[in-house]
């Protein structure tokens, strides 16, 4: 299938490279920390970070809202354009974007790129036609792709699930788009593929079987995994947490649920996760818990960087601008050794009275820095091991004779009953010096400069 293509307008004219000019810019177009080839800690700051531009928020969203139609100028959204040019200026549009920008990645949904078709074997050729023309695009560019994902939630047939669905129809079909899907990543050199099981959940227990959607569930991702493995696929597969929203209970709830889930089924090692900073806040979480949980538990993966609204109980999607928030993850992520396959998406939207074209590249040249500007933090955190001496002092009695025989199996309940009554133990509370960690972290913050 061919994709009309044409000639297509720039559709960011008033906007040149994005270039760094330094902390004391004051140029709104300029980066003031985000320098992607400054060596940070043994490595460009651009590979630190791996930041990528997302499709659909910033390119597919029109705007429109529960309550309003779209209000952005995006013209491939009019009705009536044939839509595979829609999808082709779209992505012209895309990749001018990202290519000004300087982002060395972006992510999508298959029906990001390309709009469905009347049948299953439609929207396969629309899709393949599609990727063909961004290889092109990031050929010219030279922007790739961190990971792909299939759109299992939009079509009414998802409404009660994709692989949770009670009808196994369904299932088969989620599991060929995903299929189809994973091949285009493989093809386009994508570095990870996503899963977001927007509705792996339920409604109501009066209708769930609770033990039965699990196992379907468990099934679904083994077939990803065998595939990733048939097609050649080296990079990750990964599994995005969220509580609640489209579903009322999503089983993916957090971190922690999920790699319950991956133990539970034999997945451990072949999954890992990709986080987001607003499903950490709606399942009651800071994003710094989640990453760390996920580092801790051998699972992180990737991360999508946004913000909710402290005054909005939803997913509001907004662009990371708290450097504080940022340092604490990003020094998760060092601590664990850095990405390797994963990298940070900008799962953001502008906010609906943002219609200027610009505003998109301002929401994101913000973003970037202070992405870029709590990296500096982290790093020098890090480098510091203020916090770490802390903790390993905190817990050094641990590595002692009876912190040791208790975890080795050397003392039984009985063993330590007779040892505080013998002993008359008595142990005191330490401090746990929060207010103080608090501000070394802050001191690193405020100090987070290029030198």
């Amino acid at each position: 299938m061919s994709v009309p293509e044409g000639d297509v307008p720039e559709f960011f004219p008033g906007v040149g490279p994005v270039r760094y000019a330094g902390p004391d810019s004051d140029d709104p177009l300029a980066f003031r920390w985000y320098d992607a080839d400054r060596v940070v800690a043994g490595k460009p700051m651009a590979e630190h970070l791996r930041m990528a531009v997302c499709y659909w928020h910033s390119f597919v969203w029109a705007g429109a809202d529960v309550f309003g139609a779209g209000t952005f100028d995006r013209p491939w959204t009019a009705p009536g354009r044939d839509p595979m040019e829609a999808a082709a200026q779209k992505m012209a549009a895309a990749f001018e974007f990202m290519a000004k920008l300087g982002a060395p990645y972006f992510c999508f949904h298959d029906r990001d790129l390309a709009p469905p078709g009347a049948t299953f074997a439609e929207s396969c050729a629309r899709l393949d036609a599609l990727v063909d023309q961004a290889l092109g695009h990031m050929e010219r560019t030279g922007v790739r792709l961190l990971w792909g994902t299939a759109n299992l939630f939009s079509h009414p047939r998802f409404a009660a699930g994709a692989a949770t669905s009670p009808d196994p129809e369904v299932f088969a079909h989620a599991a060929a788009q995903v299929a189809h899907v994973l091949e285009a990543t493989h093809r386009m050199g994508g570095a990870n593929y996503v899963l977001w099981g927007g509705r792996e959940g339920y409604e109501t227990l009066l209708n769930t079987d609770l033990r039965r959607e699990e196992a379907q569930l468990a099934r679904f991702l083994h077939l990803v995994v065998e595939h990733k493995y048939r097609i050649g696929f080296e990079g990750a597969i990964l599994v995005e947490p969220k509580p609640a929203e489209p579903a009322k209970h999503q089983y993916d709830h957090d971190v922690a649920t999920v790699a319950g889930f991956l133990v539970r089924h034999g997945l451990d090692g072949e999954v890992r996760l990709n986080l987001e900073a607003n499903h950490a806040t709606l399942a009651g979480h800071s994003f710094h818990h989640e990453v760390a949980t996920a580092a801790a538990l051998g699972v992180l993966g990737s991360i999508d960087a946004n913000r909710g609204d402290a005054q909005n109980g939803w997913d509001t999607d907004q662009f990371p601008n708290s450097v504080e928030e940022c340092t604490l993850v990003l020094y998760e992520v060092l601590r664990a050794g850095g990405f390797t396959t994963g990298g940070v998406n900008f799962d953001a939207r502008l906010r609906r009275q943002s219609v200027d074209r610009d505003d998109l590249v301002h929401a994101h040249v913000g973003a970037m820095d202070t992405l870029a500007r709590a990296l500096l933090a982290a790093v020098s955190l890090l480098e510091s091991g203020e916090l770490e001496a802390f903790r390993h002092d905190r817990y050094a009695a641990w590595d002692g004779p009876l912190g040791a025989a208790i975890l080795d199996g050397g003392r039984s309940l009985a063993d330590l009953h007779r040892l505080v009554l013998d002993d008359d133990l008595d142990p005191r509370p330490a401090s746990g010096r929060q207010e103080l960690l608090e501000r070394v972290v802050n001191r690193h913050v405020e100090q987070a400069r290029w030198p």
